[in-house]
């Protein structure tokens, strides 16, 4: 009996021990830490703008006009902070910045500096620094200042809304301006739908991020240089002005849905995007872009970029390189889960990123209507993708921690695929000309950090799609984000690797992983459904999010067949009140709708819905 019991503990103690080696998937707040600043309940923070300042304090614009004095944002005395109204009567400030003791900001009409002069902690005198037109129509936003080395002040002008975007109702509108301190303006490039977000990097390069919209069939960071045209021809009325650095003309531009790379081959002057942001996928609305300039202090990617998104509420990193003198990159994940939609970002001086958040109007998957958090790298490194390189016939991919040999040369480790968007003056795009690509070779260095692989297939100019579902760490932990996209702009030249076929089959297609079995119930397998095809990145089965919620869409009593033509051909029509329109998803398997047609009708049923009258 005693050896019978002493066998049954060492059993146990066998089993418990397997149970504790297995590794526990890692999520993002375990190494990229969110905290929330308190705002008093009588403020509406709205946030637009952002202005960190040398004594420790933080300044806050507002989309109603005013500007805010936080202090305490860092929370090291205590978790209290403490907001001073330092101006207000302003119009919709989408950007502040900081210099030589006074405050720049973008009204919708025009750039203003604006002083303390007797110091008491109250703006006491606005200057007109440059007035632009407006027409009055609401989606004629104006955003910045950003300083540049020199010291001069740089501003994005929105296009109007009208039928589609619009620039020819006031000057320059879709356009980025240069404007000097004593208030001479220079355009600069071109071609922008809806700039809510640009910097310079530490070269003096400008990015700025575009929104998905008509000409621009997803989210998109595009480097510009004197002269570009960013692809949206609303603002092409000003190309005529005698200052003009670009001279082109609407009739110069193709518009038949071929993809943005096609009309750039006949027309050279319009530049292609550095990096894509798959619609629903990395984001629905790209807004601001910051490089790390805090050396290793805010993330383990020192020199990267950070893009942030206002209607997923979450911020995205890019990796950037140059080939042939033009940009091209990366896009992954970072960190999801802010409280509202993020329209602003900036680095403190403790190297942590402050987030300015605001939804009004436009929709986000963050639950408030504003928010002001602070995101900061808790020093602990994650098993990430670290940078991902072009070849002449591939890929090379970098990671943060060595990767264990065997789940790297197994092809069923990746899903690999390629596709683009339609370049056309309709809202957006469906994924167009997809194709699943297969792996010829892998190849392992000696430290094991990096990992090339060689594609049959790659394609200039397309988004590349990498899923790394099965490649581990030497600790057999996956990827935090298994997940990126490279756009390929231009293909080095170089040697192609030699190197053996992967150990199990060359080609693996994306559908085999990731597929959510249905062995739970029906439930879970639309759960995955809803997943796999994002749409779960926009709706919700009972909360408005960016689009309506599905119980929303139960009360209109479609047809399974109706929700289908809906999908691949949305009708904004039918859903007023929501900014963001729906991109076509004719990518989307016709049985995948249509089983998620039939939980969305049934809802009615276990919900106990009533149509809508």
């Amino acid at each position: 009996m005693k050896k019978y019991t002493a066998f049954v503990l060492l059993f146990t103690l066998a089993l418990g021990a397997f149970a504790q080696t297995k590794p526990t998937p890692k999520k993002e707040q375990d190494y990229y830490e969110i905290k929330t600043l308190p705002i008093p309940k009588e403020i509406y923070l709205e946030i637009g703008g952002l202005a960190p300042m040398p004594d420790g304090r933080l300044a806050v614009s507002t989309r109603r006009g005013e500007i805010w004095i936080v202090e305490n944002p860092y929370q090291k005395s205590s978790h209290q902070t403490y907001y001073r109204r330092f101006a207000s009567g302003l119009h919709e400030v989408l950007g502040l910045a900081y210099k030589d003791g006074v405050f720049y900001c973008s009204q919708r009409g025009e750039l203003t500096k604006i002083s303390d002069t007797d110091r008491d902690g109250v703006a006491d005198l606005y200057e007109p620094v440059y007035q632009f037109d407006i027409s009055g129509n609401y989606n004629e936003y104006t955003y910045g200042p950003v300083f540049d080395k020199n010291g001069d002040m740089w501003v994005s002008l929105n296009l109007a809304w009208v039928g589609f975007g619009e620039g020819k109702f006031a000057k320059w509108r879709g356009w980025f301006v240069k404007i000097s301190p004593d208030g001479k303006m220079e355009p600069f490039a071109g071609g922008l739908r809806s700039p809510a977000g640009y910097s310079f990097n530490d070269e003096g390069d400008l990015f700025y991020g575009e929104n998905q919209g008509d000409w621009v069939g997803s989210g998109r960071v595009t480097h510009l240089a004197k002269g570009d045209f960013a692809g949206n021809p609303g603002g092409l009325k000003w190309a005529k002005e005698p200052n003009s650095p670009l001279k082109l003309s609407l009739e110069e531009i193709q518009d038949n849905g071929s993809p943005m790379f096609e009309a750039a081959k006949k027309n050279p002057k319009i530049k292609l995007p550095a990096v894509w942001f798959p619609h629903a996928i990395m984001g629905i609305s790209t807004s601001d872009v910051l490089q790390d300039t805090t050396k290793g202090k805010f993330s383990p990617f020192p020199g990267q970029y950070f893009v942030s998104d206002q209607g997923q509420s979450k911020v995205m990193r890019m990796g950037l390189e140059k080939i042939n003198g033009v940009y091209q990159g990366f896009a992954i994940n970072y960190r999801e889960g802010f409280q509202s939609g993020i329209l602003r970002e900036r680095f403190g001086l403790d190297g942590s990123m402050f987030v300015g958040m605001t939804s009004r109007g436009w929709g986000s998957t963050g639950k408030d209507d504003f928010g002001l958090q602070r995101l900061f790298w808790n020093g602990i490194m994650p098993f990430e993708i670290d940078m991902i390189k072009a070849k002449s016939d591939g890929f090379e991919f970098s990671f943060t921690q060595p990767v264990d040999v065997n789940s790297v040369k197994k092809a069923a480790s990746y899903a690999i695929r390629s596709y683009i968007y339609k370049y056309q003056h309709q809202y957006g795009s469906p994924i167009i000309e997809l194709k699943d690509l297969k792996i010829k070779g892998v190849e392992v260095s000696a430290d094991h950090k990096k990992v090339r692989i060689s594609i049959d297939g790659i394609r200039q100019f397309f988004i590349h799609e990498f899923i790394l579902k099965g490649v581990l760490n030497e600790k057999g932990d996956p990827l935090l984000h298994e997940t990126a996209y490279y756009t390929l702009n231009q293909i080095p030249a170089g040697p192609a690797l030699v190197a053996a076929a992967p150990q199990d089959e060359i080609f693996t297609k994306v559908t085999q992983i990731g597929v959510v079995k249905n062995s739970m119930g029906y439930e879970l397998g639309i759960a995955g459904l809803l997943k796999k095809h994002t749409c779960s990145a926009c709706h919700a089965k009972d909360t408005k999010l960016i689009g309506p919620a599905f119980t929303d869409i139960a009360k209109r009593n479609y047809s399974n067949a109706q929700i289908l033509a809906l999908v691949y051909k949305p009708n904004p029509q039918n859903w007023p009140d929501y900014a963001t329109e729906m991109a076509p998803m004719s990518h989307v398997p016709k049985a995948d709708v249509l089983k998620i047609a039939g939980w969305i009708n049934k809802l009615r049923e276990t919900e106990g819905l009533k149509n809508r009258d």
